[in-house]
């Protein structure tokens, strides 16, 4: 095994960075990457660093560290804006990985069925990332590039996610489709923000995840909603020529036809179910 170290403050982790180490937060990726091999690289595990843990109201929003599980997310008291992201929460693998999962975990990995993606994208977040030479903050659609690949430069680390208060009441949902009701990897997943004002969509905020590469915000669909009343039939406003920036592909949990399908259908559901 090559070095381990769990540093208590992130100074002490941005100046480990300066030589390569691989990051471990949760380690509900990491491990069962590696089962059945021996761990070889230099492993540098911020579980301990407190600054990095917790949620935070701010002036402009809030603040949501970066190795918060998603069982504290889940718990959390926030307001209805944060209720998409919340259900996702619980769709984190099992209870015992929702334990140790974090929120930038699920965001670095990367993956096109990380649930926590869509809702978080829907929630317009940044990510906030932090090195020895300061701290930037980019859109968390800017942040991931691709299947497994980030804008994480050398000697970064991710150390919150921000999202900013709405300008309108604002409320959200998520809903997924898998194999089975429970434990499942994404067939297709969608999240919805929409903000209201006397009575009609203000603005809303649509994502799409293992639908693409990367899961993806719906402008056509997000502009053809404003404006319109907020009622149970705000659903019946989707359509399939909304879904044109998706990219869906076959594999062995669905065809590329049926992730089309099924995310119209969630589209649909959630959206009817957001103005119920």
């Amino acid at each position: 095994m090559g070095d381990y170290l769990r540093p208590r403050g992130l100074e002490e982790a941005l100046q480990a960075l300066t030589r390569p180490f691989t990051v471990l937060a949760g380690g509900t990726d990491f491990y069962p990457a590696r089962v059945g091999r021996s761990v070889t690289e230099d492993i540098l595990d911020i579980a301990g660093i407190a600054t990095l843990r917790g949620i935070s109201e701010t002036e402009s929003g809030w603040r949501l560290g970066a190795t918060t599980t998603w069982a504290e997310l889940g718990e959390a008291l926030l307001p209805p804006l944060f209720d998409g992201l919340k259900q996702a929460a619980r769709e984190v693998g099992g209870r015992q990985i929702q334990n140790a999962g974090t929120i930038a975990g699920n965001i670095c990995n990367a993956s096109p069925a990380a649930d926590g993606v869509p809702a978080l994208l829907a929630l317009d977040s940044e990510v906030e990332l932090a090195s020895r030479h300061g701290t930037r903050r980019i859109p968390l659609s800017a942040f991931i590039t691709g299947v497994r690949k980030t804008e994480l430069r050398p000697g970064e680390l991710v150390v919150a996610l921000h999202v900013l208060r709405p300008l309108n009441d604002a409320r959200s949902a998520f809903l997924k489709l898998g194999a089975r009701r429970y434990l499942v990897i994404s067939i297709a997943m969608a999240s919805v923000v929409v903000e209201v004002e006397n009575g009609k969509v203000a603005a809303a905020r649509i994502a799409v995840g293992a639908c693409s590469p990367v899961a993806q915000r719906l402008p056509d669909l997000e502009q053809a909603l404003t404006g319109a009343r907020f009622d149970a039939r705000l659903g019946e406003r989707v359509a399939a020529s909304h879904l044109a920036p998706l990219s869906p592909i076959d594999d062995v949990r669905g065809s590329a036809g049926y992730r089309s399908d099924v995310a119209l259908v969630l589209l649909r559901r959630l959206l009817s179910k957001v103005a119920a």
